[in-house]
């Protein structure tokens, strides 16, 4: 599953998490991979957490505006972990692995989110798949937007930073790299 994580910060044990997004990949009857309907929550901050204003400016995320129509972390966590555990059951698997682009950054974000929400996650402890090692092997660039560029996927610069966006660039990134390998 694919995850991007806005946040208000670099520490996940102390800043908010802003947004969500996460994308469920699939295997088609070919054995080709592609990305499955988005998932997508903004995300009220936790009480007494960290909002950096420079984190804020990069993102751009308006944390006081009502159109956001933001929920918590347990609501927005409850209803990924519950679609990721049908998949696994349907799947005949026990854990999800997070595909992510700086996966690490991603999954500490969430490892703490599930804690403060007090649920058991379906993801992996540790085990992830990173864009970022795939984009440098395949495009020789690390920067998503760089190896997005590469990849000959569209790239539209005014909507990066957004959770839903990343997500869905991330998972074009991803089935594109491994849809280009054959597997015995």
């Amino acid at each position: 599953m694919v995850i991007d994580i806005e946040t208000a910060g670099f520490n996940e044990n102390t800043d908010a998490m802003l947004e969500i997004c996460a994308i469920i990949i699939g295997v088609d009857e070919d054995g080709r991979f592609y990305p499955k309907e988005p998932q997508h929550f903004h995300v009220e901050p936790f009480e007494g957490s960290n909002i950096d204003p420079s984190a804020i400016k990069f993102n751009g995320i308006d944390i006081e505006n009502p159109f956001r129509l933001a929920v918590n972390e347990k609501k927005a966590l409850s209803e990924i972990f519950a679609r990721v555990r049908s998949e696994l059951k349907l799947e005949e698997c026990t854990r999800a692995i997070l595909v992510g682009h700086n996966a690490f950054f991603d999954l500490g974000f969430l490892r703490c989110a599930t804690k403060r929400s007090k649920l058991k996650s379906p993801f992996h402890k540790f085990s992830t798949l990173d864009t970022v090692t795939l984009s440098a092997l395949y495009y020789g660039e690390t920067v998503l937007a760089k190896a997005i560029k590469k990849a000959d996927i569209q790239w539209d610069d005014s909507s990066a930073h957004s959770a839903l966006y990343d997500t869905l660039k991330t998972s074009e990134l991803f089935c594109k790299v491994f849809n280009s390998q054959s597997y015995p």
